[in-house]
């Protein structure tokens, strides 16, 4: 993910390595390989334009201090890190700020609207942010009001199984009065949240946009969600711009970083709509939907990684106190193969590695095209698991 603007910035670093002060030669020549990393990265032109601007304004004529007193002394700062900092803040600012959180009806129920084009995520992200409500204790009713995709109500019943979670969807009726019963029914029941899983179409038509209008004017949902892939790059920026004019939306899904996207998207959309990016899909599973964070997407781009971003994985998959005994065995000795299989397992929970690792700090310094060999943790449970139960417990027994 971000390996295309990565590289640009890690360039723009390197260029900039070694220097006692920053001249206007040495930070255009820097700005250039940012410039062309985010062109390639499918970020607007307008985008890149102003960010470039920005950044050479406040990196060009200005007094570094290379002495700066933390609490722990005194550190030695470069131009170099100064230059890092003011890409890290220009950044931070493009895509943020940011507000995670939906908003909550006055009365009960809440409504949170999913829309976007055929194809982007919206029926799986539809049962992620049911999910991530569930964790909240809150009651939620899904309604399958997507009548023009084949098995999209089927799917979202799955979806809903598998969270316990009850659908709503009565066929033969239009998606507006169906969200309108579908509210009703919720109003009732005393449900806190109903999410609507509204229609898609291949590109944005008039059809689809007056149903989503109808639909909305139906049930005044207290959030509207975009949901984006981020593969499509500067398509995704024009769709928001016409479905938010179209019908007014609080605020994005990007989904798909996970996979091959240049992420031109993240970094354009917000500075073009000026509507804030809530959430990331990144993956299948339905707790794969991350807040979005600026400063973490911002330190990842630079090489710097994501700690915090890190810790919300680990919170998530890994069980405190155990993670304090493994610790505690390993210290001792007692530390089994056994032991080290769970926790792989565990790792892989969260996750790819390769994603995983590119929110370690290290991850920046690794050499260009560096991944992760994944299949060597599988060869290594593989092999765990092909041993006997005392065998695990005690490796030496194989040498004897």
């Amino acid at each position: 993910m971000l390996e295309t603007v990565a590289k640009g910035f890690k360039a723009a670093r390197n260029k900039l390595k070694g220097r006692t002060e920053i001249t206007s030669e040495v930070v255009d020549e820097a700005l250039r390989d940012i410039r062309v990393a985010l062109l390639e990265a499918d970020v607007s032109f307008d985008v890149v334009k102003r960010f470039v601007a920005r950044v050479r304004e406040k990196a060009v004529g200005e007094v570094v201090e290379t002495k700066v007193k933390t609490g722990k002394g005194t550190v030695r700062v470069t131009p170099q890190d100064h230059f890092v900092k003011i890409c890290h803040d220009e950044l931070e600012a493009l895509m943020g700020p940011v507000d995670t959180s939906l908003a909550v009806g006055a009365r009960k129920p809440t409504g949170v609207m999913m829309v976007g084009l055929q194809g982007s995520g919206k029926t799986t992200t539809a049962a992620k942010i049911a999910n991530r409500y569930l964790k909240e204790g809150k009651s939620i009713l899904l309604v399958a009001a997507d009548v023009q995709r084949p098995a999209a109500v089927e799917q979202l019943r799955q979806l809903g199984e598998k969270l316990g979670v009850p659908v709503f969807h009565e066929p033969g009726i239009a998606p507006p009065e169906l969200c309108r019963r579908a509210h009703e029914k919720a109003a009732r029941d005393r449900t806190d949240v109903v999410i609507y899983d509204t229609a898609g179409r291949l590109a944005i038509d008039d059809a689809l946009m007056t149903e989503l209008e109808q639909v909305k004017s139906a049930v005044k949902p207290e959030n509207t969600l975009l949901v984006c892939d981020a593969m499509i790059g500067q398509d995704a920026v024009r769709t928001a711009s016409e479905f938010d004019r179209r019908i007014g939306i609080d605020g994005f899904v990007l989904t798909k970083l996970d996979g091959d996207a240049r992420g031109g998207a993240a970094l354009s959309i917000k500075e073009v709509t000026g509507k804030p990016i809530k959430f990331l899909g990144m993956g299948e599973t339905l707790d794969k939907l991350e807040e979005f964070r600026p400063e973490g997407l911002a330190g990842r781009i630079l090489g710097f990684g994501d700690v915090v971003g890190l810790m919300k994985d680990f919170e998530a998959h890994v069980d405190e106190e155990q993670a304090e005994a493994d610790a505690k065995k390993l210290l001792s000795g007692d530390f089994t193969l056994d032991d080290f299989v769970k926790q792989i397992r565990t790792i892989r929970k969260m996750g790819p590695i390769g994603e995983l690792m590119e929110k370690f700090p290290i991850f920046g310094e690794m050499p260009e095209g560096f991944q992760f060999d994944e299949k060597a943790l599988g060869r290594i449970v593989a092999m765990v698991d092909s041993m006997t139960p005392g065998e695990r417990q005690r490796p030496d027994s194989l040498n004897e």
